[in-house]
């Protein structure tokens, strides 16, 4: 009997949700009009020109969420983004504590998570899809 789930179809399954989550970062920032919002507290947390910041952010959400959702990049979207959870998590997430809803809420539990699966697919890299 062949087997259905593989490591390599989990990967692949894991890089797909990975781009789909990233990606709605960048859509509900368009959708809800806040990528300036975004640049203004990016301002006020001590970066310059926060709002071009925040445009490059959210375009590279969306542009990079569709490399990897093709499977292209992966090993530097991947990075990148795994970077940027990490400055999210510096600047919002850590003084929420761990989790994101319950005993807490907007804690690093989340993020953490991105990250974890940003790091397997940065580690099996860019590899065919064979289905």
């Amino acid at each position: 009997m062949k087997q259905i789930i593989t490591t390599e179809r989990s990967i692949h399954l894991l890089r797909i949700m990975l781009s789909i989550c990233m990606m709605a970062h960048g859509t509900q920032r368009l959708y809800f009009n806040t990528v300036n919002g975004f640049g203004e507290f990016l301002n006020s947390k001590g970066f310059l020109l926060g709002v071009p910041i925040a445009w490059g952010i959210t375009l590279f959400e969306l542009i990079a969420g569709l490399a990897l959702l093709l499977n292209f990049f992966t090993k530097w979207i991947s990075l990148v983004w795994a970077f940027q959870l990490l400055i999210g998590i510096i600047l919002v997430h850590a003084q929420q504590g761990w989790f994101v809803v319950g005993p807490s809420t907007g804690g690093v539990e989340y993020s953490m998570v991105l990250i974890v699966g940003l790091v397997v697919i940065h580690a099996h890299g860019q590899k065919k899809i064979d289905w």
